[in-house]
């Protein structure tokens, strides 16, 4: 029995063809670059980059005090520790850059042929995130996501796996660069006086455009990197 259990749990990862790869890619793609369907799929990408303030956060001593997400796919994390120095720095900067590295790590994956474990840690770490959740909507939010990715881990076939971690890793990836450029034009238009580049460009004695154009390199030296590495 529990032998049965560990082989629904890791799975197998089937080989995946060269038009699964492109297709998914394309799919990624249509839904970040389409208005309509990107309403909705931003909250995954605020998720991750709450996420990663988060983990940042807890990596360098600080103190996590909960995590809001919103309707309108904006987010907040508030820790305590020290006001200034490289914690509060880095975590202030991780944001932006957790979809690009998470996705990174999905192509990893994806080489190892651990799809169907990493969508089990995926979901123990969501869960794990509903413990610092501080309003109705962001509960909702990573529940939604959390149970869209068991169901795949559970009762999807090794194809289906190999594709939604596919479109998965594709859509960190691409969805990591967007937010970068909404942040730019918001910015401009005066509407993002206290952004993640605003306050980095306070905590360093910086200009925020400098902070937008390293998220920027970042999010997009991280889509080129794992395009090829797909693609090739």
């Amino acid at each position: 029995m529990l032998a049965g259990v560990w082989d629904r749990v890791a799975g197998h990862q089937l080989d995946p063809s060269s038009v699964l790869v492109v297709v998914t890619g394309v799919v990624a793609f249509a839904a970040v670059a389409v208005d309509r369907i990107w309403r909705r799929t931003r909250n995954v990408i605020t998720i991750v980059h709450e996420a990663g303030h988060a983990v940042t956060a807890l990596a360098t001593g600080r103190r996590l005090t909960g995590i809001r997400l919103h309707s309108d796919t904006s987010g907040l994390t508030l820790s305590v520790g020290k006001p200034s120095g490289p914690g509060m720095v880095a975590t202030v900067a991780a944001g932006y850059l957790s979809p690009s590295l998470l996705g990174l790590f999905g192509v990893a994956i994806l080489a190892d042929g651990l799809v169907t474990i990493a969508l089990w840690v995926s979901a123990a770490l969501l869960v794990a995130m509903l413990a610092l959740i501080r309003n109705a909507y962001g509960v909702v939010s990573v529940l939604l996501t959390g149970t869209v990715i068991v169901l795949v881990a559970w009762y999807a076939p090794a194809s289906a796996q190999a594709a939604f971690g596919h479109a998965a890793t594709w859509f960190l990836l691409v969805g990591g660069v967007r937010p970068v450029v909404e942040l730019q034009r918001q910015r401009r238009a005066g509407m993002a006086r206290d952004s993640d580049a605003d306050q980095l460009a306070r905590l360093t004695r910086t200009r925020g455009l400098l902070w937008v154009a390293l998220f920027a390199l970042g999010s997009l030296a991280a889509l080129a990197c794992g395009a090829w590495l797909l693609l090739r």
